[in-house]
């Protein structure tokens, strides 16, 4: 399986964006060796397309494949792409607050923490649907290390699309996320621009 093991804050840096959005407190004090260069409108592009595979952890293959079935999608393919990649399993449980980073979150769901519905599911991928229970498996709930990631993930706002019981680790999905509530900052027209040519 291929893993990205690119320094996180080195990434950051290269597609100009905040640490934030991918859990991470720390901030980098250098400066891109590229600020304040012009970019080409591929340029543009492309970062925004890398900028959206590195915050949902999703490499060109499965991103591509993403792109295609939100394609097909009836509405504006730019917001079915977003739509999608927040509906992902190691996605939904970092924005419940169950992990501090969504590779974490990646990890959790891999060792078969996490129940959905009442079932195991180990797929990071799975799609959630409206109406799906998300939680931590009671014996591992009991662990410290899901303690230790309540403490710092209690502040963290939930989505008004999802349903959150932070003592118990399970959620319920409300609905399905709009583009409005999703607070990614990608720019998903210069995606569909990327891809259309």
């Amino acid at each position: 399986m291929a893993v990205n093991r690119v320094p996180v804050l080195k990434r950051c840096r290269s597609l100009d964006l905040d640490p934030v959005f991918l859990g991470y407190d720390k901030k980098s004090k250098r400066k891109s060796a590229r600020a304040g260069k012009k970019m080409s409108e591929y340029g543009l592009q492309l970062r925004e397309k890398q900028k959206a595979k590195f915050i949902y952890g999703v490499l060109e293959k499965p991103f591509r494949n993403y792109y295609d079935k939100a394609d097909r999608m009836r509405g504006m393919t730019g917001e079915n792409l977003m739509i999608l990649l927040e509906r992902r399993l190691d996605n939904v449980i970092f924005r419940m607050g169950f992990a501090r980073t969504r590779r974490e979150a990646r990890q959790i769901v891999g060792h078969k923490h996490v129940l959905v519905n009442g079932k195991s599911v180990r797929v990071p991928s799975y799609l959630i649907s409206a109406g799906d229970t998300i939680e931590i498996r009671e014996k591992s709930a009991n662990l410290q290390r899901y303690k230790d990631i309540a403490e710092v993930t209690n502040g963290r706002l939930v989505p008004e699309w999802m349903d959150v019981d932070q003592e118990n680790f399970k959620g319920t999905i409300k609905e399905l996320p709009s583009r409005e509530v999703i607070d990614v900052p990608v720019n998903e027209m210069l995606i569909v621009e990327l891809y259309s040519k």
